[in-house]
């Protein structure tokens, strides 16, 4: 019985009053992560994603490692940057995985394993992609900033076993929060397609015939995936399509289909609300009235 009560030393120590948590503006390891900031009390309509960009073109095999490292961090990536700014010493660092309590940090080291392959800046590796339509280049996550001051909805391209590796859930939780809407893959790992719903990420997949490199994709074209609106109306989209639209930027273009792989009745609640954590928040509210 005593066993959560502690000594004295234990009972002495200094803890913040109140029931929430007293979140330390200054930590570099436990910071308050903005997955409900402007949530509305109720989802918003399924809509289209119109004028896309693609933030990383990939090939085979992306693990969940190429997507949100857990190893060191460098002091000249866009993570260690943000540290020193914090006063925090290279030798201080840390690893993502010890800071997977500060989204921004995680944020920042997502994409940024160093053998990371973005076909839209050829011969290069590491977190390096090309803002568009001016192709300049820069790193994945100021790339991220920029769209999301234009209000440009991200696409990542992928082919076969996207997520592969053992389960990670900043996989999911980096990609969304540097604005990514959709993934397009060839195939998925099963957990990290799941968790990709779980974040309000639209996981497509191509056609049994269809690749990136068949269509002609550069990864340098604007993205609409249409229908999805109607197809999600339709109820459980398993087994159906939306049609995605890419324009490249001489005006040409070419449209394929891509499957929905919003696989259960469950996944397709949360990716209404915009992700399991939008769901879980409403379905307390609404169970304490």
């Amino acid at each position: 019985d005593e066993v959560f009560t502690g000594d004295e030393r234990w009972r002495g120590l200094p803890v913040p009053a109140g029931d929430r948590f007293a979140w330390e503006p200054e930590s570099t390891y436990i910071r308050r992560a903005p997955y409900f900031d402007g949530m509305p009390k109720t989802p918003e309509p399924i809509a289209d994603i119109r004028a896309g960009r693609v933030l990383c073109l990939l090939g085979d095999s992306i693990t969940t490692d190429h997507i949100s490292p857990a190893g060191s961090i460098r002091k000249t990536s866009p993570a260690g940057q943000y540290l020193v700014a914090h006063a925090v010493q290279p030798v201080d660092f840390n690893s993502y995985g010890s800071r997977r309590g500060n989204h921004e940090v995680m944020v920042r080291g997502t994409f940024a394993n160093v053998r990371l392959k973005n076909l839209l800046a050829p011969g290069t590796e590491g977190p390096v992609t090309v803002h568009l339509p001016d192709g300049e280049q820069m790193t994945i996550y100021d790339a991220s900033v920029k769209y999301l001051r234009e209000g440009v909805p991200l696409i990542v391209i992928a082919g076969q076993e996207y997520g592969s590796g053992s389960s990670r859930d900043w996989a999911a939780k980096g990609p969304r929060l540097l604005g990514v809407r959709a993934v397009i893959a060839q195939s998925y790992e099963r957990i990290h397609r799941s968790n990709l719903v779980g974040m309000g990420i639209l996981p497509l997949q191509f056609l049994a015939n269809d690749t990136p490199a068949s269509l002609g994709l550069s990864g340098k074209e604007s993205f609409d995936i249409v229908g999805l609106a109607d197809v999600l109306a339709e109820g459980f989209p398993r087994g159906k399509d939306v049609e995605v639209k890419a324009t490249r930027p001489d005006g040409s273009g070419v449209r394929f289909k891509a499957n929905v792989r919003i696989d259960t009745p469950q996944e397709l609640q949360y990716y209404r609300h915009g992700g399991i954590l939008e769901y879980v928040l409403r379905q307390l509210r609404d169970a304490g009235r």
